[in-house]
C-alpha cells in the first residue's frame, strides 16, 4: 500500500496516518518552506494516537480520496502529535478556544504560510451533520476565500496573533501576597463546583483533575478545614467504585461520560495513572484506610504490567477503541473497532467462565445484569454489555470468590484483541510517574516501587539526556530520542528526582536535579517579568512563545517548576533557586488572586513557600533508618523535606552511633531523638498544631 511522508516518523499517531491518500507532511522546515514556495495555506491537524475522534475523522475524511484531493490541491497538509509538540498544540488550541469557545482533539486549524491561524475547530464530520458543517465543504470554501480574499485573511491572521499575545501576557503582581485570602477564595470556588452527592467537581462529563486534590489536601493541612479534605476523599471513593476504574486490571480511564463515574471514555493515559496514584497514596497517609492503599497498588500494578518498557521507563497510553470480535468488517475493509470492546462483558461470558455460583457472587458485587447494565447508550456501543463497577460492598465471606473470579476474567480478557498501545516514552510523563512510584514506595513500604522509579530515572538519563550540552530530550521511541525538552519535561523530572531522593537518599538524584534546574532557568525563565516560558527562545517555527500556567489534566510546567525550585533551595541551600521561584510566584499574584481555581498546583507551591518550613534530617547507617523513615512517610507532611545528615547544608551526626532524627521547624530544631516512638510523638505534635 502506498505511503506518504509520515511513514518515516516515529510518532505512533503520525504512523497511523502514513497510508492516508492525504499528502501529509510532518511539521518542519520542509513543510513550512513548501507552503511559502507554493503560496498555499496550511491545513494543520493535531491529535494523538489514542484519540477516539481522531480515529473517526481519519476513517471519514482522511481516508476519502475525494477529500484528500481537495486537501492536496489547495493546502499543505501537516500532521502533529500533540504529545510530541505541546508547544504547537498550546498556541493553536488557544486560537481555537478563543474563536469557537471550546477545544479538543482532533484539532483542525488553517494557517497562512507564515503559520498565522485564520480558521479552526476540532472534529468536522465529512458532510453537514450534528449541526456542524461538513469537512469537504469547509475545505472548498476556505480554498476559494484564500484565492479571492487573501489580504483580509492575512490581516486577520496577524490580528489574531497580536490578540493572542496580549491575552497570554500578564502583568507582574505585587510581592505582597495575602496567601490565606487567595487560598480561601480558591477553596470556595471548588466548594461551589463540588458534587456533594456523587463526588467530583462540575457536571458530566467528569474529568479527574488531581491538581485540585493536591491543593485541597494541603489547604486542609494548613487551615484545618475538614470539608476541603472530605471533598477529595469522597471524590476518590466515588471514582474507585465506578466504571471509570478498571475493576479487573487496575488503573483509571480518561474520564466519565456521566456524572456517576460509571460510563468511561476507555482511553488510559500515563499522566492520569501517575497523578491519581499519588492522590490515593496521600489519602492513605491522611486516613490510614486500606482502601486507598489498595487502589494505589492496583494503579501501580497496571502501569508495571501494561505500560512498562523492558529497560525502564513507561509508555504513554492505551487506546479507548479495540477490535470487537463479534463485529462485522466495515465497508472500507477495516475490522470494526469499538469503544471499550476490550473491557465490557456480556452476562453469558461471565457465566461461562465462572460457573453459576461464582458468577452470581461476582455479578452482585460488580453490577452485572443479564441484558447489560448500560441504560443510556446513545451511540449503541454497549448493547447487552456490562461495565463493571462496585455495585455493592464486598462481603468478607465473598472475598475469595471475587478475587478468584477477577483472576479468571482477567486471564480471559487478555486473550481479546488489545487496544492500541502508544509506546513512545515522554520525559515529562515519566517524571510524574517517578514521583508517584517514589511516594508509593515511601508510604506503602514497597521496594519494587522504588526500583521502578529508579529504573525510569536511569532510562531517561541514558536515553533522553544529551550529556554534551546537559539538555533533556522529550521523546524516545524505537531506538530514537528526539525533540528538545520543554519546560514541563524539566520541571516534572526535577520534581520526580527530588521525590526519589527522599525515597532512596541517593545524592546523585539531587545533584542531577540541581543541574537540570540550572539548565531550565537558563532556557525558560522570563528574566524580565518572572515565571517560565514553555519553550526556549529563538524557535523559528513558533508564531507565539507562551507561558503555560493552567493546571488542567496535567499540572502546568510553571507550577511544578516553582515547587521543584523551592524544594531544591532547601535541600541544596540554593538561595538563588528560592529567589527565582519567588519572582515566578510574584508574577502570578494577580492570576492567583482573580482565578486561583485555574492554578491549584501553583497554589500548592504558594502554600509550600509561605508556611513554616519543616526539615527532617536522619543520621546514622542508612540500613538502620527504616523504622524512622516509615514513621515519617506514614504521615502526610506536605511542607517537609527529608534528607540524610551528611547531605544536609549543615552536617548533623548520629548520636551514639544510633539512628537519629533531627526535626526542625521554621529553622529551629528540636532535640535529636534516637527512638521511633519519640519521633512519632514529635511529628504528632507538629500535625496537631496545624490549623
Amino acid at each position: 500500500m502506498p505511503t506518504n511522508r509520515l511513514s518515516g516518523e516515529k510518532s505512533p499517531y503520525l504512523l497511523q496516518h502514513a497510508q492516508n491518500p492525504v499528502d501529509w507532511f510532518p511539521w518542519g522546515e520542509e513543510a513550512l518552506a513548501r507552503a511559502k514556495s507554493e503560496d498555499k495555506p496550511i491545513f494543520l491537524s493535531i491529535g494523538y494516537s489514542t484519540c477516539h475522534w481522531c480515529h473517526v475523522m481519519e476513517r471519514e475524511s482522511f481516508e476519502n480520496d475525494e477529500v484528500a484531493k481537495v486537501l492536496n490541491d489547495n493546502f499543505i497538509p501537516i500532521k502533529v502529535d500533540r504529545e510530541e509538540r505541546p508547544d504547537l498544540d498550546r498556541v493553536y488550541m488557544m486560537f481555537v478556544q478563543a474563536t469557537t469557545g471550546s477545544g479538543g482533539w482532533p484539532m483542525s486549524v488553517w494557517l497562512t504560510p507564515e503559520g498565522k491561524p485564520f480558521f479552526g475547530g476540532t472534529y468536522f464530520p465529512p458532510d453537514n451533520r450534528y449541526g456542524r458543517p461538513g469537512f469537504k465543504h469547509i475545505l472548498e470554501s476556505l480554498a476559494k476565500a484564500w484565492k479571492e480574499d487573501r489580504p483580509r485573511i492575512e490581516q486577520s491572521g496577524s490580528q489574531v496573533i497580536e490578540q493572542l499575545r496580549q491575552h497570554s501576557a500578564h502583568p507582574a503582581g505585587s510581592k505582597e501576597l495575602d496567601v490565606l485570602k487567595i487560598a480561601d477564595a480558591a477553596y470556595q470556588s471548588f466548594r461551589r463546583s463540588f458534587d456533594a452527592r456523587l463526588g467530583g467537581f462540575g457536571a458530566a462529563p467528569k474529568f479527574p483533575r488531581p491538581t485540585i486534590h493536591n491543593f485541597l489536601l494541603r489547604y486542609w493541612s494548613v487551615s484545618g478545614n475538614e470539608e476541603a479534605r472530605d471533598m477529595v476523599l469522597s471524590t476518590l471513593d466515588a471514582m474507585a467504585k465506578g466504571g471509570m476504574h478498571d475493576q479487573l486490571g487496575g488503573g483509571f480511564h480518561r474520564y466519565s461520560v456521566d456524572d456517576h463515574w460509571f460510563v468511561p471514555h476507555f482511553e488510559k493515559m500515563l499522566y492520569d495513572q501517575a497523578q491519581l496514584a499519588a492522590s490515593y497514596v496521600e489519602a492513605y497517609q491522611i486516613t490510614g484506610e486500606e482502601r486507598y492503599a489498595d487502589t494505589a497498588r492496583d494503579i501501580f500494578d497496571y502501569v508495571l504490567r501494561d505500560l512498562g518498557h523492558a529497560e525502564g521507563g513507561f509508555y504513554s497510553a492505551e487506546d479507548a477503541d479495540s477490535l470487537d470480535p463479534d463485529a462485522a468488517v466495515s465497508a472500507n475493509g477495516h475490522a470494526e473497532k469499538r469503544e471499550g470492546a476490550f473491557y465490557v462483558w456480556t452476562a453469558k461470558e461471565i457465566l461461562d467462565e465462572l460457573g453459576a455460583d461464582d458468577a452470581q457472587v461476582f455479578g452482585r458485587r460488580f453490577g452485572v445484569r443479564a441484558n447489560g447494565n448500560v441504560d443510556e447508550d446513545p451511540h449503541g456501543e454497549f448493547p447487552g454489555r456490562n461495565i463493571l463497577f462496585q455495585a455493592t460492598e464486598l462481603v468478607p465471606a465473598d472475598n475469595y470468590v471475587v478475587s478468584r473470579s477477577i483472576e479468571k476474567l482477567l486471564r480471559l480478557r487478555n486473550t481479546r484483541p488489545r487496544p492500541h498501545l502508544d509506546d513512545k516514552i515522554l520525559t515529562a510523563w515519566n517524571g510524574l510517574m517517578i514521583s508517584a512510584f517514589a511516594k508509593g514506595a515511601q508510604a506503602l513500604g514497597e521496594p519494587r516501587y522504588a526500583d521502578a522509579a529508579g529504573s525510569a530515572r536511569t532510562f531517561i538519563r541514558q536515553k533522553l539526556w544529551r550529556v554534551s550540552d546537559q539538555t533533556l530530550l522529550r521523546r524516545y521511541r524505537d531506538g530514537e530520542a528526539a525533540i528538545e525538552g520543554f519546560l514541563d519535561d524539566y520541571a516534572f523530572l526535577i520534581n520526580g528526582l527530588v521525590d526519589l531522593y527522599e525515597t532512596d537518599f541517593d545524592l546523585k538524584n539531587l545533584l542531577w536535579a540541581e543541574k537540570l534546574a540550572l539548565k531550565a532557568i537558563e532556557r525558560f525563565e522570563d528574566k524580565e517579568n518572572g515565571g517560565f516560558f514553555s519553550t526556549e527562545s529563538g524557535k523559528d517555527d513558533l508564531v507565539l512563545r507562551l507561558k503555560d500556567d493552567y493546571d488542567g489534566a496535567e499540572p502546568s510546567g510553571n507550577s511544578v517548576m516553582i515547587l521543584a525550585l523551592l524544594r531544591l533551595a532547601r535541600f541544596r541551600d540554593r538561595k538563588d533557586f528560592g529567589e527565582v521561584a519567588d519572582r515566578a510566584l510574584a508574577s502570578y499574584t494577580n492570576k492567583m488572586a482573580l482565578g486561583g481555581s485555574g492554578l491549584p498546583q501553583m497554589l500548592v507551591a504558594l502554600l509550600f513557600a509561605s508556611n513554616k518550613p519543616l526539615e527532617i534530617v536522619l543520621a546514622g547507617p542508612h540500613e538502620q533508618l527504616g523504622y524512622m523513615m516509615g514513621a515519617i512517610h506514614g504521615d502526610f507532611l506536605p511542607n517537609a523535606v527529608v534528607m540524610l545528615g551528611n547531605h544536609a547544608p549543615q552536617v548533623m551526626p548520629a548520636i551514639d552511633d544510633k539512628p537519629t532524627a533531627y526535626v526542625c521547624e521554621n529553622f529551629a530544631c528540636q532535640l535529636p531523638v534516637t527512638e521511633v516512638e519519640a519521633l512519632e510523638e514529635l511529628l504528632d505534635k507538629l500535625a496537631g498544631a496545624k490549623g
